[in-house]
């Protein structure tokens, strides 16, 4: 046999080769997992786009509720200062970091969620009514927008760690782990509200 029709045989066998050791689906896993990412970052953002609104409509009928709205105010300007890109999604400190300061905010939302309650002319604005549903939709958006990203995750850390596509994980891309969302310290605990003064 010639060196050509060797080659010519031997070309599809390594090509063949090749492809199971990852060289194709680790890169798209890994697109997945910043596709998902980039889903829950555009609900993250949606959130705190309806957040003012929802304080200024609140604000003009719980004037003596100040400390509530502050407080939604300012979880909402420090969870925009954690920022979180799509390398940094092997970082489990940064991504930690960025999970304390959403959640941060989640907390910070339910009081004023509650605040209809306290305010029965509340319940009946319209605008209000609208935002809170808007609110309550976006968070339910990223509860599923992060349970994606943590199945997406999943899949990347599985194959990059599995037998053939670790080798070319390991060769061609260094590939490290994707950190997952966890829920946060204490979040099993429902947070108590009260409107009544003393």
């Amino acid at each position: 046999m010639t060196a050509l029709r060797r080659f010519g045989l031997l070309a599809p066998l390594a090509a063949l080769s090749l492809a199971g050791c990852g060289l194709n689906s680790v890169p798209t896993a890994e697109e997945n997992v910043n596709a998902k990412w980039g889903d829950l970052q555009a609900d993250y953002q949606r959130r705190a786009d309806l957040i003012p609104n929802l304080v200024e409509t609140v604000k003009g009928y719980a004037q003596q509720e100040k400390s509530v709205l502050v407080e939604v105010t300012n979880a909402r300007a420090n969870a925009g200062r954690v920022q979180l890109s799509a390398d940094d999604l092997s970082d489990p400190a940064k991504v930690q970091a960025f999970n304390e300061a959403q959640n941060r905010l989640t907390q910070a939302i339910i009081p004023l969620q509650r605040l209809q309650e306290a305010y029965p002319d509340l319940k009946s604005n319209t605008n209000f009514l609208a935002l809170q549903d808007q609110l309550e939709g976006t968070e339910n958006r990223i509860n599923a927008s992060r349970r994606d990203y943590n199945e997406a995750v999943q899949a990347y850390n599985t194959r990059i760690r599995t037998f053939p596509d670790a080798i070319g994980a390991k060769i061609f891309y260094g590939a490290k782990p994707k950190v997952p969302f966890q829920a946060a310290a204490g979040a099993e605990a429902a947070p108590s509200v009260n409107f009544n003064a003393s």
